[in-house]
C-alpha cells in the first residue's frame, strides 16, 4: 500500500473558475461551497466561479476563496476513500491542511482565512512591499548577497534547491535583485503578490491574528501534518505554530524531504494550479505526485488508487 500525502497549495494558486467542475458533479462539495458562500461577507460563488481575477487575486479575497475550493475538493476525496497518511499545506494551504487532518472545522477554516487574509493586507500597503523568486543560487551565497541590500529582504520560502523565493521592501527587493544579477544570476523573477508574505515585515500582523485564532476552536490532530515554519510534526500549541506561520520563511524543501524520510512515496496535490507537483518532481524525481484539481484529474487518481 502507498503512504500517501495530501499538499496544498497557496496563494498565487487561484484561478477563475477553479473548482467548478467538481461544485457542479458532487452534492458534499456543493454542500459544502454554499454554506462556505454563507458564512462569508461576499458571493463567493460569484467570484470563484466568475471573476473577476483581478478582486480574486486580492489577498483579503484569495485567502478564503483558495481554502473553500482546496476544502471542497477535500471533501470529495473523502467521501471516495483517499485518506491521507501526512498532510503539509504551502503557507495559506496549512490551513486547509489542518482541516484535513480533523484539527479545525472546514468552515471555521474559511472565516479565519478571511480576517486573515484582511490582516495581511492591511499590514502590507499595496507598492511598498514585493517578492522574486531566484533560480539556480545557492542559500548561503543568496543570503551573503541580502545582508549587502540597503533595507529588508529575507529569503521567504525555500521551494527547492534551486528556487528560493525572497520579500521585502520594495526598493530593498529591487536593489537584492541588482547584486544577485551582477553576481552572475539571470534568473530573478518578480512574483505577482500583494505584498512581502512570510519576513519579519509580517511580525505585527501575526500578532493581530494571535487574537483571532485564539477565538477559534481547535481540535487534536488525527493525521499528522508537517509545518511550514519548522518542517516538522507539531511541537507546540497550533495556535503558537500558525503564528509563527505568517512571518516565518516556508520550508517546503525541508518538509518534502521529511515525508520522504518518513516512508512518504505518493503526493496527491489538492487544489488549482500544479506549482506543488513541479517542486516535487525537482525535489525527488522517484516521488508519484498526482495532481487533483478537475474531473479527468479526480478520474485518473480514483482509476490509480481506489
Amino acid at each position: 500500500m502507498p503512504k500517501i500525502a495530501f499538499l496544498f497549495p497557496g496563494q498565487g494558486a487561484q484561478a477563475v473558475g477553479m473548482g467548478k467542475e467538481i461544485y457542479a458533479h458532487f452534492n458534499v462539495a456543493q454542500t459544502f461551497f454554499d454554506a462556505a458562500d454563507q458564512a462569508l461577507d461576499f458571493d463567493l460563488n460569484e467570484l470563484v466561479f466568475n471573476g473577476p481575477i483581478e478582486t480574486l487575486s486580492e489577498t483579503a479575497y484569495t485567502q478564503p476563496a483558495l481554502v473553500a475550493v482546496e476544502v471542497m475538493l477535500l471533501k470529495v476525496l473523502e467521501e471516495k476513500g483517499i485518506k491521507p497518511d501526512v498532510l503539509c499545506g504551502l503557507s495559506l494551504g496549512e490551513y486547509s491542511a489542518l482541516v484535513a487532518g480533523g484539527a479545525l472545522d472546514g468552515i471555521d477554516a474559511v472565516k479565519l482565512v478571511r480576517a486573515r487574509g484582511q490582516i495581511m493586507e492591511a499590514a502590507l500597503p499595496a507598492g511598498t512591499t514585493s517578492m522574486a523568486a531566484v533560480l539556480g543560487m545557492e542559500v548561503d551565497t543568496l543570503q551573503a548577497l541580502l545582508d549587502l541590500a540597503d533595507g529588508v529582504v529575507e529569503i521567504a520560502n525555500y521551494n527547492t534547491a534551486k528556487q528560493l523565493v525572497i520579500g521585502g521592501e520594495k526598493s530593498a527587493v529591487l536593489d537584492a535583485t541588482r547584486l544577485i544579477k551582477d553576481a552572475g544570476i539571470r534568473k530573478v523573477i518578480p512574483l505577482k503578490t500583494s505584498g512581502a508574505f512570510h519576513t519579519s515585515l509580517l511580525k505585527e500582523a501575526g500578532q493581530q491574528l494571535k487574537t483571532v485564532l485564539e477565538k477559534v476552536e481547535f481540535k487534536e490532530l488525527v493525521t499528522p501534518v508537517v509545518f511550514n515554519a519548522t518542517a516538522a510534526y507539531q511541537d507546540r500549541p497550533l495556535v503558537e505554530l500558525m503564528t509563527a506561520q505568517i512571518s516565518s520563511p516556508v520550508l517546503f524543501e525541508m518538509s518534502v524531504k521529511k515525508m520522504l524520510a518518513d516512508g512518504v512515496d505518493t503526493f496527491i496535490e489538492v487544489g488549482p494550479g500544479a506549482v506543488l507537483s513541479g517542486f516535487l518532481k525537482r525535489i525527488d524525481r522517484q516521488a508519484t505526485v498526482h495532481h487533483i484539481h478537475d474531473l479527468q484529474s479526480l478520474e485518473a487518481v480514483l482509476k490509480e488508487l481506489v
